[in-house]
């Protein structure tokens, strides 16, 4: 079993990320702070951020005074993106085919952002493209997307296997170029996608960090299992297991995880190495 990256499987996981926002926000801390350095938001401008989850970057840019509109598949993720950044417009829809122009008038957008946001078009040429059509002459593009599983223990590793091992139909790893979160692993393949797109000056850049999952100086172990719970791991388990299992089971599967995720405690919390790109480009048409 996969997991569905359309407006269904959107709809079904995204009350989980929800639930969660402050705590997402709090790992990937070092990724909106070089998102939010590289856009350059500025006052009296208008940027777009697709794929905005609950708001965090449409927070960013309104701090900085811009107009912030945001596209969303997932409705959970726009409710919540309206209740914390009532001044932003957030959009309900699918950023590939919507006309975010007429569900957002105004100015062209000088800025274009997304964290993790942008990997999941089944035609993201067209997606890109379409983003492009609403931006001004000279708008910049800025996002940060995963680059592969094997180098980001965040996906199948540090805590997943022991459920993963548990699971009667184990995902099977995604072909390349499969929309999802390694969509973009491929740097070559996501140049050409932009270039095609009709966007100019394309870099696409290693950015290596630390997700530090430590909250109010905890070892971290325990929001770990509960980002690992939250998302498509722990969905998965939940779907394939809840009938198969007993609840004495299944505390054994979660204590099995917890033991594992205690192995990355580095000098006093869990930390796990973050290997992404960063993508910036421009609109000069």
């Amino acid at each position: 079993m996969a997991h569905d990256y359309d407006a269904t499987g959107w709809r079904e996981g995204a009350s989980a990320w929800v639930e969660n926002e402050a705590l997402f926000d709090s790992v990937y801390t070092p990724v909106t702070a070089e998102i939010v350095e590289r856009a350059g938001f500025r006052s009296n401008e208008r940027a777009l951020d697709v794929g905005c989850g609950s708001g965090t970057l449409l927070a960013a840019g309104t701090a900085a005074g811009s107009t912030m509109v945001g596209v969303d598949i997932a409705p959970d993720m726009v409710e919540a993106a309206r209740r914390r950044v009532p001044e932003a417009t957030v959009l309900l829809g699918d950023a590939q085919t919507m006309d975010i122009g007429a569900h957002a008038p105004g100015a062209p957008f000088e800025r274009v952002v997304s964290r993790f946001g942008v990997m999941f078009f089944s035609d993201p040429t067209a997606a890109f493209a379409n983003v492009r059509s609403v931006t001004a002459p000279g708008a910049h593009l800025v996002f940060v997307c995963w680059r592969s599983i094997a180098e980001n223990p965040s996906f199948g590793g540090a805590g997943t296997e022991a459920i993963t091992a548990a699971l009667p139909d184990p995902p099977a790893p995604p072909p390349p170029g499969t929309p999802g979160p390694m969509a973009f692993a491929d740097r070559d393949y996501l140049a050409t996608i932009l270039t095609d797109a009709g966007w100019d000056k394309v870099a696409v850049d290693p950015f290596d960090t630390v997700f530090d999952h430590s909250v109010d100086g905890s070892d971290g172990v325990e929001e770990r299992l509960t980002l690992i719970l939250a998302t498509t791991t722990g969905r998965l388990a939940r779907e394939q297991l809840d009938n198969t299992i007993t609840t004495e089971k299944w505390s054994d599967v979660v204590e099995r995880t917890r033991e594992q995720i205690q192995t990355y405690v580095v000098d006093g919390s869990v930390k796990l190495p973050g290997a992404l790109w960063l993508v910036t480009a421009s609109n000069q048409h």
